[in-house]
């Protein structure tokens, strides 16, 4: 599927990828939800977030903190408040460092509550989608605070491709599990 670039689109690609993702996890044997993710004989895996992310929980909570991201961004920036997509001290170039602190963050958090934490960010992202027009989320310039990019490109990179990213995680896991 290609990136989507009309409202039509992204809420069709969100949807498509959310319930892939669901119904591969509920695929996941027990030995797959209970052994550790080792991504470490895999030289071409050598991203910080195949090291990060160890179990099941760790990736929904990813795409969880990510959802909040954008829900607070936009929230803040409608009601005036000039506030930019990463939190402060971070930035494009240290977004891993504040990806480490959502994992600490959630150390604690159970699978089940990642598991309704994740559904309840995803229905908040996408009712919140559904509040902008075509034109307001693919149109660049319709919001200062957007810089250079569309809106709806937020939208499609932290749902459908989030949850591409997340299912190529799971796959590898349980290719790992099988060998």
């Amino acid at each position: 599927m290609s990136r989507p670039t009309s409202k039509t689109d992204l809420t069709a690609a969100a949807a498509e990828n959310y319930q892939k993702l669901n119904t591969l996890i509920a695929g996941l044997t027990e030995k797959e939800l209970a052994v550790e993710f080792d991504f470490s004989a895999d030289e071409k895996k050598k991203e910080a977030h195949w090291k990060r992310d160890q179990n099941l929980r760790d990736v929904l909570i990813h795409l969880y903190e990510w959802h909040q991201l954008l829900l607070n961004w936009v929230q803040a920036n409608r009601n005036g408040e000039e506030k930019p997509f990463l939190p402060r001290p971070y930035n494009w170039k240290t977004y891993g460092e504040m990806n480490v602190f959502f994992w600490k963050k959630h150390q604690n958090t159970s699978l089940e509550e990642a598991k309704e934490m994740l559904e309840q960010s995803h229905r908040a992202v996408m009712q919140l989608a559904e509040t902008f027009s075509n034109e307001e989320l693919f149109t660049k310039g319709v919001y200062k605070w957007v810089g250079g990019s569309t809106l709806g490109s937020y939208f499609v990179s932290i749902t459908s491709s989030h949850y591409d990213w997340a299912m190529k995680k799971l796959k590898a896991h349980i290719k790992n599990c099988k060998g």
